[in-house]
């Protein structure tokens, strides 16, 4: 495929050579009609076959610009040379032997304690952020003997049924109940639609005042943990003002509860840090890790305090894949890839160069309500009028539709209305490139906008 640096960086995209979908695609897209369920999200009509750096080929031969990432997953871009290496070279050697020790895993346990705050002693590898999910909060009722667990609404933990019941939006569970009793939902900080109709800083954050009033009125006085991400993912990219996060922890330690951490999806150089922790120096008791540590491969990952993590007893908490050494050995060289190619440094970089094009056309964008971002994550958040800040899902759908039709692709609408298209290339993506896919959404907005 593409062996050589320059051909992994050729950025040829966008090329559009046929009509879209084409025909190769529609193909497969009627297989999947036919044979797979409908529980996935509706994306548009493209049926990848290869993907190198920040760009896609479909089957039929079009090129893309990728501001996807897969779901956040490819931070050192799709099918890096020295990533492909590695993982031919272990697929020779070694795919599985359960939870043996192996050099892989351990090496990447060490090193995810080495480059984690100071207070964090152990590494539990495993293969999905839902299932670091899970594990901490087995890991948080254990240990402190409660089992309530301070979630907050919008937040997105997972699917399973765990990270389901601590998640804090309908669609992931709706028709699935009861969920697990013991979670407390409070108020997350979404300062362009403020659920108390405050502004921000004036409102003192109105919404961290609120939360000993939730724990007054619904808490058994059996709390656990509390657990939230460093900014909420599928409530829309919606970033937390700052000091709000290190105010949380802040009251976790005065209430001796444990404060949970989800990154799986803001790790590993997502908003312009290696962790999102390192914007406010927090130091989480328990911290997940997922998406961008395998960067392709499934790895996932809970790091947490020695002391915690030794409370469980032998043979209590294992995994059939968790991390199997081509998994393992795949963490290890995206680690290093980001450290050794300044990935982090460029996250930040482009990112801020995106984000401040993305606001300079929101001044003159009737349709374009909020743009918001950390690093290479960013939100724009599509209204019909904003004055009233009414979401148009209808209008996001149309955006992200004929922004696939030029050449790029974005995932589906997120966000509590399905009004927000999520903005996360590939960590590698070049500012020209990025430049690339801005124009093409600025085109596009200012057409549907007049």
């Amino acid at each position: 495929m593409f062996r050589l640096m320059e051909d992994y960086i050729m950025e040829k995209a966008p090329f559009i050579k046929t009509k879209l979908p084409g025909p190769k695609s529609i193909e497969f897209i009627e297989y999947s009609e036919k044979y797979e369920p409908r529980s996935m999200s509706e994306q548009v009509p493209i049926v990848w076959k290869r993907a190198f750096g920040a760009e896609i080929e479909d089957v039929d031969g079009n090129l893309f610009i990728d501001f996807t990432s897969g779901v956040l997953v490819t931070n050192i871009g799709h099918c890096h040379p020295k990533y492909v290496e590695e993982m031919k070279k272990q697929a020779e050697e070694l795919y599985n032997c359960y939870d043996f020790v192996t050099p892989w895993r351990t090496l990447l346990a060490k090193k995810l304690v080495e480059i984690t705050p100071d207070n964090l002693g152990k590494a539990f590898i495993l293969t999905t952020g839902s299932e670091t999910i899970e594990a901490a909060i087995k890991l948080a009722r254990r240990y402190k003997s409660g089992y309530e667990i301070i979630s907050f609404y919008g937040a997105f933990h997972g699917r399973t049924y765990g990270g389901m019941s601590v998640g804090g939006k309908m669609n992931v569970k709706k028709g699935f109940g009861p969920t697990i009793p013991g979670t407390i939902h409070v108020s997350f900080p979404y300062c362009y639609r403020c659920a108390y109709d405050k502004t921000f800083p004036d409102c003192e954050y109105w919404c961290f005042q609120a939360l000993d009033w939730a724990v007054e009125t619904q808490s058994t006085g059996e709390i656990a943990a509390m657990i939230t991400e460093p900014y909420q993912g599928g409530a829309g990219s919606i970033i937390p003002p700052p000091g709000y996060l290190k105010k949380l922890e802040n009251w976790c330690k005065e209430h001796n509860v444990l404060f949970i951490l989800d990154e799986v999806q803001s790790s590993f150089g997502r908003t312009g840090y290696m962790f999102a922790l390192e914007r406010e120096n927090l130091r989480p008791n328990l911290l997940c890790l997922g998406k961008g540590i395998g960067s392709g491969v499934p790895l996932s990952a809970l790091v947490g305090e020695t002391e915690i993590m030794n409370v469980l007893e032998p043979g209590s908490m294992s995994s059939t894949y968790g991390g199997n050494p081509l998994s393992a050995r795949a963490g290890i060289v995206a680690i290093d890839i980001i450290e050794k190619e300044n990935l982090v440094q460029n996250s930040a970089k482009v990112g801020e160069h995106m984000l401040n094009r993305f606001k300079e056309i929101q001044k003159k964008c009737k349709i374009l309500g909020d743009v918001r971002g950390q690093g290479l994550v960013l939100g724009l958040e599509i209204v019909s009028d904003k004055k009233t800040k009414e979401p148009s899902s209808a209008l996001t759908k149309k955006i992200i539709n004929e922004c696939y039709q030029k050449g790029l692709v974005l995932i589906a609408p997120i966000g509590f209305y399905g009004n927000v298209i999520r903005i996360a290339p590939p960590l590698v993506i070049s500012q020209e490139l990025a430049d690339k896919g801005v124009d093409i959404l600025e085109d596009v907005l200012m057409k549907i906008d007049k």
